[in-house]
C-alpha cells in the first residue's frame, strides 16, 4: 500500500511541477507513515512541506494543489489536509481486504523487499574473547546482532554474519595460566594461582580434557592436546580452540550461525597490524611522544590523541580494530554493523579516526554501530549473579536451559538495545498472558486449531474460493486486524533502516492483542463472532482467510526475531 501511495504521489508531482514550470523530482526525505491515531486517515505524508520552497508556494497551498494532481485510484477513499499541510489518506475498504489475499498469496514474502537489492552490509555480532562461557550479555548481543541480520536480508541486503575472536593480548596468556595452574592442581585460592586467572569451572574442565589428550575442533581448526604438561603456549592453544568449540555449540543451541570467523591473531601473522600502521604513518598523521607512537586522532572528531604502539612495545587494542576493518571495506561492504555491548563506545570515535586517516574514501560514519545495555537476570524477586559454570556471571546457557530458546530470544530482543534490561526468569517461564512470547505464540497456536476444527467439520480453508468472500470482512475487529496487518512490510523497513528488532517484538505483541480480541469479540449485532458459521459458508471463508493471512504475518514476525511458531500449544 505504501509504494503504490508513493507511485500516486509521483505521479502528482509530476504533473504539478510541470504546471508550474519547476521540475522537482521525489525527494528521498518524503515519509509516508503509517498514521498512529485512526482518525487522522490510514497513512500520512509530509511530501507537500518537503517540495513547498523548491515550489515556491505555501505547503497548504502545495497539499492542496497535489490533491488536484493525485491520480483518481481505487485505493483512497478520501485525503485531508493537516496541520501546517500534512496529507492524510483514508484507504477504501476494499484496499485492506484485498490485502488478505495478498498476503496469502506472498506466504513467507509477506513483509520482504524484493524490489531491489540494496548492496553488501557485514554484520559483527557477539565477539566474545574466548576465555570463557557466553555471559547473558553476549546473548543480547547474539538476539539482537542475529535479528538486525534478518532484518537487513527482508530488506534487500545481501547480508554476511561475522564473528571476530580477540584470541590475542593478555586475557588469552592469562587464559592459558589458569588452565596450566590447574593442570598442576592448584585451585584459585591456594598459592601459585595467577594473579589475574580465570576461576569458573570450566578451566577444570578444559585442564582435564588436555590431560586426556582430547582432540577438538573449532571452526575447522583442528587442535589436539600435547604430553606435556608444562607446554603453556601448546596449553594455550588448546584453550582457545576448546572455548571456541563450547561458544559455538551455545550459540548453535541459540538458533545463531555465522557466514565468517576472523582471528585478531591473524592480523598480525598475516602482517595486516604492520601493513596498517605503515599507512598511517605515510598519512602524516602520526607523530612520536614519550617513546610511544601516537594517531592524531583529535583531526578526525575525537577528544583527544590516542596512543597506537605503547612505550614497552606492543600496540594498543584499537589498532588491530581499525586492521580488522580496513579488511571489511576491502572486501566491499558499503555497509558495516557492529553490534556490541556498550563498554565499547570508547572504540568508535578513534576507529573511525583509524580508518579517515588512512585515506581510503571510507565514510565518516563507517562503520555503524548498535550497542546494547547490560542485562540483569531475576528469579523469584531476586538478582541472579552466579552460575557455577562461569564462576563469576550468569550464561547464555543458563538461560537456555532455564526458559528455553524461544523465551530467551524473544526477551532479549524485546526492548530497545539502549536501554537496560531486566530478565524475569519466572516470568518468561509462565503460560500465561502476561508472558510475551507464550502470547504471541498461542495466537498462533489458536489459528491453527481453528483451522484443524474447519477441516474437522467440513469447512476446510480454500484460498481461491476465499477471494470472492472478503468484502464480508466488515466488523469492528476485522476492519483493526486488517489495518494492523497492512503495516508490517513498513515495520520491517523501518526496523532494519533504525536498527531496531525491538519494533517487531512489539508488532507481534500487538497482532496477537488484536487476534485473540477478535477472537473474543462481539459483533455490531450482539453476538459472540464466530470464525467458524455453520450457515454461512462466505462468512466462513472470509474469516478463515483473515486468520490465515494473521497466522502468515505472526510467523514471519517470529522468524524476523528467530523464534519458533508452534501449531499447537
Amino acid at each position: 500500500m505504501k509504494s503504490q501511495l508513493q507511485a500516486l504521489l509521483e505521479q502528482a508531482l509530476a504533473s504539478l511541477s510541470s504546471t508550474l514550470g519547476r521540475e522537482v523530482a521525489m525527494p528521498s526525505s518524503v515519509q509516508i507513515d503509517a498514521a498512529k491515531d485512526a482518525r487522522h486517515g490510514d497513512f500520512a505524508t509530509n511530501l507537500a512541506m518537503v517540495v513547498a520552497k523548491p515550489l515556491g508556494q505555501p505547503p497548504r497551498a502545495i497539499a492542496e494543489a497535489l490533491l488536484k494532481h493525485l491520480p483518481a485510484s481505487p485505493l483512497i477513499a478520501k485525503a485531508e489536509i493537516a496541520g501546517p499541510g500534512f496529507i492524510n489518506f483514508f484507504l477504501n475498504a476494499d484496499a485492506f481486504t484485498s490485502l488478505v489475499s495478498d498476503i496469502i498469496a506472498a506466504g513467507e514474502r509477506y513483509g520482504r523487499d524484493d524490489s531491489k537489492r540494496r548492496g553488501k552490509v557485514v554484520v559483527e555480532f557477539v565477539s566474545a574473547n574466548p576465555t570463557g562461557p557466553l555471559h547473558v550479555g553476549h546473548g543480547r548481543g547474539a538476539a539482537v546482532g542475529d535479528c538486525l541480520a534478518r532484518l537487513y536480508e527482508a530488506a534487500g541486503w545481501d547480508v554476511t554474519r561475522e564473528f571476530y575472536y580477540n584470541d590475542a593480548g593478555a586475557q588469552i596468556s592469562n587464559l592459558g595460566a589458569s588452565v596450566h595452574a590447574r593442570i598442576k592442581g592448584i585451585a584459585p585460592e591456594e598459592a601459585g594461582w595467577p594473579e589475574n586467572g580465570y576461576r569458573g569451572d570450566y578451566i577444570v574442565d578444559v585442564a582435564k580434557a588436555y590431560l586426556a589428550g582430547e582432540t577438538v575442533i573449532a571452526d575447522d581448526r583442528e587442535v589436539t592436546a600435547k604430553a606435556d604438561a608444562d607446554d603453556v603456549a601448546a596449553i594455550t592453544d588448546f584453550a582457545v580452540a576448546y572455548l571456541r568449540r563450547e561458544q559455538d555449540a551455545d550459540l548453535k543451541a541459540f538458533g545463531v550461525a555465522f557466514d565468517v570467523y576472523s582471528l585478531e591473531s591473524a592480523l598480525y601473522t598475516e602482517g595486516k597490524v604492520e601493513q596498517t600502521v605503515a599507512a598511517l604513518i605515510a598519512s602524516g598523521h602520526t607523530f612520536e611522544q614519550d617513546d610511544a607512537l601516537w594517531l592524531r586522532t583529535t583531526g578526525f572528531g575525537d577528544d583527544k590523541d590516542r596512543v597506537m604502539r605503547k612505550r614497552e612495545g606492543g600496540y594498543t587494542y584499537f589498532l588491530p580494530d581499525v586492521a580488522y576493518h580496513v579488511g571489511k571495506w576491502q572486501r566491499g561492504y558499503t555497509r558495516a554493523v557492529n553490534e556490541q555491548g556498550s563498554d565499547h563506545h570508547g572504540t568508535i570515535a578513534r576507529v573511525r579516526a583509524g580508518l579517515q586517516a588512512l585515506n581510503l574514501g571510507i565514510p565518516k560514519n563507517w562503520p555503524s554501530y548498535v550497542l546494547h545495555q547490560m542485562v540483569t537476570v531475576m528469579r523469584g524477586g531476586e538478582e541472579v549473579k552466579i552460575s557455577k559454570r562461569a564462576g563469576s556471571y550468569v550464561t547464555l546457557r543458563d538461560l537456555i536451559d532455564e526458559v528455553g530458546r524461544d523465551a530467551t530470544r524473544y526477551f532479549l530482543t524485546a526492548r530497545k538495545s539502549d536501554s537496560h534490561l531486566v530478565f524475569d526468569v519466572d516470568l518468561a517461564r509462565s503460560k500465561s498472558d502476561e508472558n510475551p512470547v507464550y502470547y504471541i505464540q498461542y495466537a498462533h497456536a489458536r489459528i491453527c486449531s481453528v483451522l484443524r476444527q474447519a477441516v474437522e467439520r467440513g469447512m476446510p480453508f480454500d484460498a481461491a474460493a476465499a477471494g470472492t468472500t472478503l468484502h464480508r470482512l466488515t466488523e469492528a475487529p476485522e476492519k483493526a486486524l486488517l489495518a494492523h496487518l497492512a503495516k508490517f512490510p513498513e515495520m520491517v523497513s523501518v526496523a532494519a533502516e533504525q536498527n531496531a528488532p525491538h519494533s517487531v517484538a512489539f508488532f507481534l505483541r500487538d497482532t496477537a492483542d488484536l487476534l485473540h480480541s477478535y477472537y473474543n469479540a462481539i459483533d455490531a449485532a450482539g453476538n459472540r463472532i464466530r470464525f467458524l458459521v455453520e450457515d454461512d459458508a462466505d462468512l466462513t471463508r472470509a474469516r478463515l482467510a483473515l486468520v490465515v493471512a494473521t497466522r502468515q504475518v505472526i510467523r514471519n514476525g517470529l522468524a524476523l526475531i528467530g523464534v519458533s511458531a508452534p501449531e499447537s500449544m
